[in-house]
């Protein structure tokens, strides 16, 4: 018994330094991830079937108007071509060929796991919800946009500070702070370029934010699987 507790000891150190998502921030944004997903299910419930910016939506800015001017414009409008199909293939190989080059396979296989999840779960909710803006074809709740760009600063702050191997202040800083500047930035250029609402901005957010944490452990648990068939 001695013995096999030895040999697996320098594993389950190996698979600690190796995770995506960290031990010390497992429960932490384990903890956030349930918020998130109330604040998305309240403010949808709060705006299904709707077709006019709410009464918060209101209180912040006129989101039926294109309302940014130059120079603020064209930041805006890089950001939102991010945010498109060709950009975000982009963006996303970017991030994959990075990750690679640091020889950090699993933030690779996270930054495309993280994106298609919080791209599809607000793609649904849309749907369900059935907000829209400038007409009954455009469903705008939750923003795809912001949940895109929230899950991929996500992944990439869990892969740095995994990398630097943050404890859980730092690394929960780090991993929150940069989930929130990116979501701050893509929701500012959706709501001023009026392809949303301000609530839609705030539920990609939290949809990201409650998607990514538990792709980062789906991630994990396989890739340990993984590892541990190879090395059996």
């Amino acid at each position: 018994m001695g013995g096999a507790t030895t040999r697996t000891a320098p594993q389950a150190r190996e698979r600690a330094a190796d995770a995506v998502l960290p031990p010390p921030l497992r429960r932490v944004l384990g903890t956030v991830a349930v918020p998130a997903a109330l604040v998305v299910a309240v403010v949808g419930g709060m705006y299904a079937g709707h077709g006019a910016p709410g009464r918060v939506d209101r209180m912040l800015v006129d989101p039926t108007a294109d309302s940014v001017r130059p120079p603020w414009r064209y930041p805006a409008r890089v950001l939102d071509f991010l945010g498109e199909p060709a950009g975000s293939v982009l963006l996303v190989g970017a991030l994959v060929v990075a990750c690679l080059l640091l020889r950090r396979p699993r933030g690779a296989v996270l930054v495309v796991t993280a994106a298609c999840a919080a791209v599809g779960t607000a793609t649904l909710l849309k749907h369900l919800v059935g907000r829209t803006i400038h007409g009954p074809g455009n469903l705008s709740y939750p923003s795809g946009h912001t949940a895109f760009a929230t899950a991929l600063a996500l992944a990439v702050a869990l892969v740095v500070a995994g990398r630097l191997r943050a404890g859980r202040a730092a690394g929960t800083a780090l991993v929150l702070g940069a989930s929130l500047v990116a979501g701050a930035a893509m929701g500012w250029a959706q709501v001023a370029l009026g392809a949303h609402y301000p609530t839609d901005a705030l539920g990609g957010w939290c949809t990201a934010l409650a998607v990514t944490p538990p792709a980062a452990r789906v991630v994990d648990v396989l890739a340990d699987r993984l590892t541990g068939r190879r090395r059996s």
